[in-house]
């Protein structure tokens, strides 16, 4: 395996070709290195982003609707997961997903309230696990803000946090918390 070593204004200057963000690694948030011939790695993107602790409220941040998680501006790839705080309640069979309003459930599959239990993290249908491989996230192109959307009914208790890693781009890519 060969490393090369860039300091920050040298990756700056990179092309776009040479800043394949799946073969640098990274240390504190900036990419550091590129590495050849990695096997089975997952790429944390540079740009990390966190929700505040979401309490789900029926009237509110836990209605049937789309909320609003992150601003989008042009084309990012990104990886996104939450880390449940609190068993989620409903008083229905409610349903809840992660994903743009072209694609609701392109960034977290649906999945049942009642599968979101403290400490799991929740990346897919089925969350399951308060430890997760990192290949488990998906990095995706996105170009809409992400938002959860719920459906069928209300969830009325609960906490979760959702977190993004992303990387531009376009040269106007950029994500922000909503």
């Amino acid at each position: 395996m060969t490393d090369k070593t860039f300091t920050e204004t040298q990756f700056d200057s990179l092309t776009l070709n040479d800043r394949k963000f799946n073969n640098f690694t990274f240390r504190n948030g900036s990419p550091v290195s590129k590495v050849e011939g990695a096997v089975g790695t997952t790429t944390v993107l540079p740009n990390k982003l966190e929700s505040s602790l979401i309490t789900f409220a029926a009237l509110t941040t836990g209605s049937v609707a789309a909320h609003a998680l992150f601003t989008v501006t042009g084309v990012v790839a990104m990886t996104v997961f939450a880390v449940v705080g609190t068993d989620a309640t409903s008083g229905g069979a409610a349903t809840i997903e992660v994903g743009t309003a072209l694609n609701t459930a392109g960034l977290i599959a649906l999945t049942t309230y009642d599968k979101l239990d403290a400490n799991e993290i929740w990346h897919d249908a089925t969350p399951d696990a308060s430890i997760e491989l990192d290949s488990v996230l998906t990095k995706k192109i996105v170009t809409q803000d992400v938002a959860y959307k719920i459906t069928d009914a209300t969830i009325t208790g609960g906490t979760i946090k959702f977190y993004c890693s992303w990387y531009p781009i376009s040269s106007d890519g950029a994500v922000v918390v909503a």
